[in-house]
């Protein structure tokens, strides 16, 4: 399968690349984790300029309609500079409005807003204790009148605060639904915090809080988790490009630190062991390109397989260079001076997000066609 870009595609490759390697240092990064929002206006309207806010966004309501190849190619360039704005958040909600919603209405000017950059959107996936498993939904709906109310927590919502509206699905009749709440709605307590990654993350309690259910033809729990598959698909990808990242950091590092009166770079041994780092980043990037293209796969269960069988791999290799890097920049490997010790924590943090290892494995396993070979 022939797994290169456009010229399109290319293009913005590198048009993005040369934005971030000039304007989105490592020390640019380091500032805007440590100011008081975690996030930049500045960047966010550069990328809005660059038509990333507008990429996912379908042709009716003014974006460009980009599918996951396109997405994939923007992650990729995201996750090579350690990209803290609530790009994956928005893209995330973008797809989620368009499952789950109508197209026109609300759902047509929310996506209109987003195209133009004048609006974040976050989905609130996790609830406390439910850890990875997507139906295991507390948090409750009830109707009257025509209009839904909410009760219940979400947990650990990336850029939540960063959010101008949250996608909150919630159990309606015992069965999941899909609802919108703008920010600064009643009823909404919201408690910000910092990820060990640098990133910012949110809980939502709702007490009584008024939303509007999307109201698409697929707004249940079928598009629940092709939402989630989606965005762990854009987070396969953005592992990929930390994973170039880190290891053309370490290639680099090693060319500069001595022993025994010469670069560890010459020591054989370890460079067999870089060379390893490259085949699992290799690996990683071919799964992830293959379930890029499973994605809009008519088949579901072809779409979970491939959706996994990615995050496995990745988070695989996510540990796997991310150790490996940490031990050849020794010491330096774990303090924050260095890129090498924020990749590794993105690249953990990916790991455990919508799912890890394990979890995906135990996902593709129960899928029709496994089969346990025994020996």
């Amino acid at each position: 399968m022939d797994f290169t870009f456009n010229d399109e595609q290319q293009q913005l490759a590198d048009a993005l690349r040369r934005y971030l390697d000039r304007s989105y240092g490592f020390e640019a990064r380091q500032q805007i984790v440590r100011s008081a929002a975690g996030v930049s206006d500045a960047h966010w309207a550069a990328f809005t300029e660059l038509g990333l806010t507008a990429l996912p966004v379908p042709e009716a309501q003014g974006g460009f309609n980009g599918g996951p190849i396109d997405m994939l190619v923007v992650m990729q360039e995201l996750g090579r500079a350690l990209v803290v704005e609530p790009y994956w958040a928005t893209a995330v909600g973008v797809e989620a409005l368009r499952v789950a919603g109508t197209g026109d209405g609300e759902d047509a000017a929310l996506l209109e807003r987003t195209a133009q950059g004048g609006c974040k959107l976050a989905v609130a996936f996790h609830e406390p204790h439910a850890r990875y498993d997507l139906f295991e939904t507390a948090t409750t709906a009830s109707a009257q009148h025509g209009q839904h109310t909410l009760n219940g927590t979400k947990s650990v919502v990336m850029h939540g605060a960063q959010a101008d509206h949250w996608i909150v699905p919630a159990r309606l009749n015992g069965e999941i639904a899909l609802f919108v709440v703008a920010r600064g709605t009643a009823g909404v307590k919201l408690t910000e915090y910092r990820t060990i990654d640098g990133q910012r993350a949110a809980t939502l309690e709702f007490n009584g809080t008024p939303a509007r259910r999307l109201g698409g033809k697929h707004a249940g729990a079928a598009a629940f988790e092709q939402i989630a598959d989606y965005g762990t698909l854009l987070l396969c990808a953005e592992a990929i490009g930390a994973l170039d990242a880190l290891n053309l950091a370490t290639v680099d590092y090693t060319k500069t630190r001595e022993q025994f009166g010469q670069p560890i770079a010459r020591f054989q041994a370890l460079q067999h062991r870089m060379v390893e780092m490259l085949i699992h980043a290799e690996q990683a990037r071919s799964i992830t390109y293959l379930a890029a293209m499973r994605y809009l796969d008519d088949s579901v269960d072809e779409r979970r397989h491939a959706i996994s069988a990615a995050k496995v791999r990745v988070g695989q290799a996510a540990r796997f260079v991310g150790q490996q890097a940490v031990q050849l920049h020794g010491g330096m490997g774990v303090t924050n001076e260095v890129a090498a010790a924020h990749l590794f924590k993105r690249l953990a943090i990916i790991e455990t997000t919508l799912g890890d290892v394990d979890h995906h494995l135990a996902r593709f396993a129960a899928l029709p066609g496994f089969a346990l070979v025994e020996a």
